[in-house]
């Protein structure tokens, strides 16, 4: 069980701070419910509800300082993935998506970006479906990473290049 003022991953918000463990906000009678009350960090304008008992929809713990500087220290082993025929492949990026794994979503934002690079460097446009599944990738990884590195949002991405290219140069 999560604690009040605790930041965790959950499904379809991204990141949320943990207002408070409360009753069943629908049906004040049903006492047996417990329900987190959660705030999405990026979004204040919203609040959720969600069955502390809940099985659909995942949540976890943020990482840690030091787990996403791991991360940030294998992201060069991390394979990209090429699924050819676009249905399959979309289903893919949507999977991966929906488990907020971190090291799924690293796989699907360097695959998408190299795509990208490569349809560019070929006078093609980019797909708008890849660019859809690379955003929400981005938004997701760089929202939580942002808080565990205690860094800017708007930094993830140029602190995660620094420190790849740091490890491709003492190589």
């Amino acid at each position: 069980m999560f604690e009040k003022g605790e930041l965790i991953m959950c499904g379809g918000h991204g990141v949320c701070r943990v207002v408070s463990v409360t009753g069943n906000p629908l049906d004040r009678f049903d006492k047996k419910r417990k329900y987190y009350v959660l705030e999405p960090v990026f979004e204040k304008a919203s609040t959720i509800y969600v069955p502390v008992d809940n099985e659909k929809v995942v949540m976890r713990k943020i990482m840690t300082k030091e787990e996403a500087e791991d991360l940030i220290g294998h992201i060069t082993e991390i394979d990209t993935v090429w699924i050819q025929e676009e249905k399959s492949r979309e289903q893919m990026y949507k999977e991966a998506i929906r488990t907020y794994n971190c090291e799924s979503l690293v796989q699907i934002i360097k695959t998408l970006y190299l795509r990208k690079q490569n349809r560019l460097r070929e006078g093609k446009k980019v797909l708008s479906s890849d660019e859809q599944y690379l955003r929400k990738a981005e938004e997701l990884l760089y929202s939580e990473m942002a808080l565990a590195l205690s860094i800017p949002k708007g930094e993830v991405e140029s602190y995660i290049r620094k420190a790849v290219s740091r490890q491709k140069s003492m190589v």
